[in-house]
């Protein structure tokens, strides 16, 4: 049994890293993928995941596998497409460490995964199923997906989402909010940011459009709110916790840390008593998580920043937190 096994893109993030001698940008490859992202950071920490997803059979998806290995995800899951290259993503920051995205995905190894790809047992055996709304945005990784989703429902797994919204892998807007509600009601966990928030609801009210979300089912809702850090909706009622105060670098990855730091502290607890925890038990998991996202943006890339518990630890006893 695994703790947490995620479905979804699994490709290669292309990091800015300084000026050639010539001046041209440089750019490092680095392992991506916010499923992955997510199963990086639960493992790092201590607990076991296991990835389902798609990569080409190119020197980039037999990297790709070499770092899921080597970071000890398991990926008996992970599938190699023929005539279909593994996904590109170069990520540009801005003076703040803040990231946009250009993707090669024309198609990406990423999209073709089909029903047929997907070893069931490894859902049915895990204790939180995670994935995003990148493998819904076409076929046959949408049914694919879908069909994992409902098959971890009816199994009684704990099902965790992000929406993870990238407009330009969509075909528009409408489509992709479409797309993204189809997932949104098999969620039990939903993590979100403000535009995220809105671009759902209708809403940029964080308690307003959090009881949206939270009224259509999801148990509980996490909104990210940068280095504001993030408002939570759950049975015990709401509110904000700030983040910690650390230097940035480069912030992908972060939420997908956050999210990974919960869902490992979830996992060492009863998770159907979710909706039962106090609000202190509640606001500590919300605070580790707030520690390993912060954590994750003191270094460049992914999965290679995510922290161990005992950085977590460390910088929760002695690390300030932002007051904004």
């Amino acid at each position: 049994m695994f703790d947490v096994v995620a479905l979804g893109e699994l490709l290669i993030d292309f990091t800015p890293m300084g000026l050639s001698q010539a001046g041209n940008e440089l750019f490092e490859r680095n392992p991506g993928g916010a499923p992955a992202n997510v199963l990086a950071a639960v493992r790092k920490l201590g607990k076991t995941s296991a990835f389902i997803g798609m990569v080409g059979k190119d020197q980039f998806g037999v990297f790709l596998k070499a770092v899921l290995e080597n970071s000890g995800i398991d990926a008996t899951g992970l599938k190699f497409a023929e005539e279909v290259n593994t996904t590109l993503a170069f990520v540009h920051l801005n003076s703040k460490g803040d990231r946009s995205f250009s993707f090669y995905r024309n198609p990406g190894a990423d999209m073709m995964l089909s029903e047929k790809d997907i070893d069931f047992d490894l859902i049915k055996g895990s204790r939180v199923f995670h994935f995003g709304s990148i493998s819904l945005t076409h076929e046959p990784a949408r049914s694919a997906t879908l069909a994992a989703v409902k098959y971890a429902k009816d199994h009684g797994v704990i099902v965790s989402y992000d929406p993870n919204l990238r407009p330009p892998l969509w075909k528009n807007l409408e489509d992709a909010r479409e797309k993204i509600l189809m997932g949104l009601k098999y969620a039990d966990i939903l993590k979100i940011s403000e535009e995220e928030l809105e671009f759902i609801t209708g809403s940029k009210d964080l308690e307003e459009g959090s009881l949206i979300l939270y009224n259509m089912g999801v148990k509980v809702v996490l909104i990210t709110l940068g280095p504001k850090g993030c408002f939570y909706r759950y049975s015990g009622g709401t509110g904000r916790l700030n983040t910690y105060d650390t230097k940035v670098v480069d912030t992908t990855g972060a939420g997908d840390g956050f999210f990974g730091g919960v869902l490992f502290k979830l996992c060492e607890m009863n998770l159907e008593a979710i909706g039962k925890l106090s609000k202190d038990e509640f606001e500590m998991i919300i605070d580790f998580g707030n520690a390993v996202g912060a954590l994750a943006t003191t270094r460049k890339g992914a999965i290679p920043a995510m922290p161990t518990l005992d950085e977590v630890r460390n910088c929760q006893s002695t690390v300030r937190l932002l007051q904004i």
